[in-house]
């Protein structure tokens, strides 16, 4: 199964908002990449309201409006689509710089979703903290 990840312990601060460089990597047997992506301090917070929208749409499985989401925000250089289907598909979205966009199914079963919401806080706590959680509390 492709995986995507890694968070750079790069960051700097803008009106109260932390800045954070990161990287997507895509791993598979078919192909290998790395897009470099930014997230701030807001976006952890929507990380675990993305999670949130995932397993209500998972429960629900409307199969006439298929669940889609972006993290973070589309409109951005670089970012994550997250689309129900069969299998679940996250694409990884170079926008501006490549165009590129690479498919990667998802196996999004209870595991995926617990060790997701782990994330947050772990990338808080190695990049030095400054941001509440989706419940607005600090991790």
């Amino acid at each position: 199964m492709p995986w995507i990840s890694r968070f750079a312990r790069s960051t700097r601060e803008s009106l109260g908002v932390r800045h954070y460089d990161a990287e997507a990597v895509v791993t598979s047997g078919f192909v290998n990449g790395t897009v470099y992506l930014g997230f701030d301090s807001e976006d952890l917070s929507d990380w675990g309201r993305l999670l949130d929208a995932i397993e209500e749409a998972e429960q629900e499985a409307d199969l006439d409006e298929p669940f889609t989401a972006d993290w973070p925000q589309s409109g951005r250089i670089v970012y994550l689509r997250f689309m129900s289907d069969d299998p679940y598909v996250v694409e990884v979205h170079d926008g501006t710089s490549t165009q590129i966009v690479v498919s990667v199914p998802l196996d999004v079963g209870e595991e995926w979703i617990a060790e997701s919401r782990e994330r947050p806080a772990a990338a808080r706590a190695a990049l030095g903290g400054g941001a509440e959680d989706h419940r607005g509390a600090r991790p």
